[in-house]
């Protein structure tokens, strides 16, 4: 049975190369970001690896534009059989003077528009045996010292607010959706992706690593949270 896969905040990196390490699996590849002119490029490079992709404009932090997107990639490409989420907020870096409305943004993106996708796309994935949701996430997430130390130094405030919401969103959503056979898993990066936002240069992961590891965990559905560095 064909199988579709909506990859949510795509752009160049992780995004990417769970684009195209799903479609070469057999896939058809829904990309979704708010940027138009990327995603053209995206769908174009897509469709020229024999991938059957198409791309959806759309706000994630908008929870009303994320039930309607899945709505389209239902109707455009078949049931939804994996969500795969690696948008992140940027927003509220500095906590004691963002604007409050900035962290409606950062949960907006890590759990409103998150949650909105799993809801519109459950009844297809409960259908499916081999379903999953896969959640890219970051180590800002993480409860530690010498992270929170640095996020409120460099003024990574929101994001990391955002991380942890969304990791306990996961551990959450993989507990509940466990009896319906809807593996939830979550990849936690811990150093710079090649080619991102944030590679100023010094970058030591590579995209494809992590797409990887994705796939591994849908084929396996065992261990909900893995760590790459």
């Amino acid at each position: 049975m064909a199988k579709t896969i909506i990859v949510c905040g795509y752009g160049p990196g992780i995004s990417s190369a769970v684009a195209e390490k799903f479609g070469a699996e057999g896939f058809s590849v829904a990309i979704v970001a708010r940027n138009a002119e990327r995603l053209s490029a995206g769908e174009k490079a897509l469709q020229a690896k024999g991938v059957k992709a198409a791309a959806f404009p759309c706000d994630l932090a908008n929870p009303a534009a994320v039930r309607a997107l899945v709505a389209s990639v239902r109707a455009k490409l078949g049931p939804i059989s994996v969500l795969q989420w690696t948008a992140y907020p940027t927003e509220a870096g500095d906590l004691l003077t963002a604007d409050t409305a900035a962290l409606d943004r950062v949960f907006g993106i890590s759990v409103s528009g998150l949650l909105a996708a799993v809801q519109e796309a459950l009844p297809d994935l409960k259908k499916d045996a081999e379903s999953a949701v896969l959640v890219t996430n970051g180590g800002f997430g993480l409860f530690d010292a010498q992270v929170d130390a640095f996020a409120a130094q460099a003024n990574f405030m929101g994001i990391s607010l955002g991380n942890s919401a969304k990791h306990k969103l996961v551990r959450l959503l993989a507990h509940k959706l466990k009896p319906d056979n809807v593996y939830v898993g979550e990849v936690m990066v811990m150093g710079t992706v090649k080619g991102t936002a944030w590679d100023s240069g010094n970058a030591t992961l590579e995209a494809s690593v992590v797409a990887n590891k994705f796939w591994e965990m849908y084929k396996l559905r065992s261990d909900n949270h893995a760590q790459i560095a």
